[in-house]
């Protein structure tokens, strides 16, 4: 991937940024959908290696797609932002082969405080967990 920046608006260039950095997210196989100032849409499938001895997406899979749109829309403004506190309900059950689509969105924010939400869906369109995140945005950008 060029180091160019893909998109022009400052949000596509800080999401550009952090993901081509994010081995993680990227080995989840998260997918880009949306991307704009308090917003990010990502989706993922579940793989077999993801299941727990139950043959359940672990927890932490969902935890993880949830939380990285979080980043993602906490530094969709150009500040860079810290994770301070998150937590997720788990509603429904996730399996091998399910498309997860994970949509994070602002809820209110200070000049230091953001706070968010995430629903998870899955392919039905049904909620799979809640997330919630609040984040501690400085002074510094992230794409200069």
């Amino acid at each position: 991937m060029s180091d160019k920046p893909i998109h022009q608006d400052l949000s596509a260039q800080v999401l550009d940024r952090m993901f081509r950095q994010d081995g993680f997210s990227q080995w989840m196989g998260m997918e880009i959908l949306e991307i704009s100032e308090g917003h990010c849409v990502l989706r993922m499938t579940v793989r077999k290696e993801m299941l727990n001895g139950f043959d359940v997406a672990h927890g932490g899979i969902t935890y993880s797609l949830a939380d990285s749109a979080f980043a993602f829309a906490c530094n969709s403004y150009n500040h860079l932002s810290l994770s301070v506190e998150t937590s997720i309900s788990h509603s429904r059950a996730v399996r091998e082969g399910d498309i997860l689509t994970a949509k994070a969105d602002l809820i209110t924010q200070t000049k230091k405080i953001g706070n968010f939400q995430v629903i998870v869906l899955n392919q039905h369109h049904e909620i799979v967990a809640v997330f919630k995140g609040i984040c501690y945005r400085t002074d510094k950008k992230v794409v200069e």
